[in-house]
């Protein structure tokens, strides 16, 4: 019985982590693409007027999209691991996210074969291309940006873990929304701002104001899909405790409210 409860727990880890290391990971790299929310849905751009000086509508980077599937994980691995599964995890991904930006810079300077370059040459309308340019030009990031999204990742989710157990001891195992977002508030406020802030004013040529304007669309954004997104934490929690079982998801969660550490 013993050995079957442990082979839950461990295979319940192994799938929330897996899940939280392939939208993490995945949402670096294709966060390099800028989508237009309002000419997506079909809209007209809002145009609003940020600081007098900049004009900005909904303009978000594609991995923001799947970013909030991460901290959602993110309150379901604190829920029943604690912070010490969370700061496995993350660790975990912010190593692998390194070795993917190490991996990527390796490639990208490999020298193209000539076929590859020839068969790819040109685009479906005749136009010219290539492929190797874009290619690079997609994947490879520059050092600010990968600095920035290192640091806000681990930020955001060890403050995410905090502010989660605080309200946790607060609210004991009822109002998972409570703490699932007042959690979610702050530290997607942090990482909103810290990607910009290191990538594009520390190493980069914008001004703090520009920093701020994009910030709080990306803010808005991310934190209104983990609202939205609330009820899949509830249906997640259920499906968990029938999988553990209700003595072994009570246990689990019971350990897990235990660690008091600051981090």
């Amino acid at each position: 019985m013993n050995e079957a409860k442990h082979s839950r727990k461990t295979n319940l880890f192994i799938i929330l982590g897996s899940i939280f290391l392939t939208n993490a990971i995945l949402a670096e790299v294709i966060g390099v693409k800028i989508f237009s929310a309002e000419k997506t849905l079909g809209f007209t751009p809002v145009n609003w007027n940020f600081f007098g000086e900049y004009i900005l509508d909904f303009n978000l980077t594609a991995g923001a999209v799947i970013w909030p599937v991460v901290f959602i994980t993110t309150d379901i691995i604190n829920e029943y691991f604690g912070k010490k599964g969370v700061r496995k995890i993350s660790f975990i991904t912010a190593g692998l996210i390194a070795y993917v930006f190490i991996v990527i810079s390796v490639v990208t300077v490999l020298v193209p074969a000539d076929f590859w370059l020839d068969v790819n040459a040109t685009t479906p309308d005749g136009e010219s291309f290539n492929i190797s340019y874009a290619f690079n030009t997609i994947f490879r990031q520059g050092l600010g940006i990968i600095l920035g999204s290192l640091t806000a990742f681990l930020l955001g989710q060890l403050i995410d873990v905090y502010v989660f157990q605080k309200l946790r001891a607060i609210t004991g195992e009822k109002m998972i929304w409570l703490r699932a977002t007042g959690s979610t508030f702050v530290s997607q406020f942090i990482d909103s701002f810290v990607v910009l802030g290191i990538a594009f004013y520390v190493f980069g040529n914008w001004e703090l104001s520009q920093v701020l304007a994009v910030g709080i669309i990306n803010y808005i954004y991310k934190f209104t899909v983990a609202i939205a997104l609330t009820p899949l934490l509830y249906v997640g929690h259920n499906i968990i405790d029938r999988y553990l079982g209700k003595d072994l998801a009570s246990k689990m969660m019971e350990e897990a409210s235990e660690d008091k550490a600051f981090i």
